[in-house]
């Protein structure tokens, strides 16, 4: 877990010409782009010269990006913010970027895995599992199968319900 920074959207693409960027939003709050001056992008600061809401993207100007050179440059990398500027979360709500890579251990402590990536489904997110083989498994993330979330060991328990593995 990054204690300085949280990831608030990744760039999927460039938008027209003039080094516009699409960026898929991977926070519950897409309205805060629009609050902030700057993002990181690679640890590295650039101004916001404006934002635009596309459905359920949001396409970013920068200061620093010129054009769609530069533009398709930064496609696959995510946007950040410093931690201090973060959403409060309601209890027991968690970050995706925190929540990915941390180790899944089903209650009797038998390792099951690492969190490689998360669905957002609308009714409740589902984890994308990769077990030791490489093979994905994927557990909703609901109060009947997560018991816990421990942050600081970056681990998280479930309880095996019938057919879910």
């Amino acid at each position: 877990m990054n204690e300085k920074f949280i990831i608030i959207g990744k760039i999927i693409s460039a938008h027209g010409n003039k080094g516009e960027l699409k960026i898929k939003p991977l926070t519950e709050d897409i309205g805060r782009f629009s609050h902030l001056k700057y993002v990181l992008i690679d640890k590295k600061k650039y101004e916001i010269c404006y934002v635009k809401r596309l459905k359920n993207d949001i396409i970013l100007k920068l200061t620093e990006v010129a054009g769609i050179d530069d533009a398709e440059d930064l496609v696959g990398f995510y946007t950040e913010v410093e931690r201090s500027n973060a959403i409060k979360l309601p209890v027991n709500s968690y970050f995706i970027h925190d929540i990915i890579g941390m180790d899944v251990y089903i209650e009797n402590d038998k390792y099951l895995g690492k969190i490689n990536d998360i669905i957002q489904t609308g009714s409740n997110d589902v984890y994308i599992v990769e077990d030791k083989d490489g093979k994905e498994l994927l557990i909703p993330a609901i109060k009947d199968v997560v018991k816990k979330i421990d942050l600081d060991s970056r681990k998280i328990f479930i309880q095996y319900i019938e057919g879910l593995l």
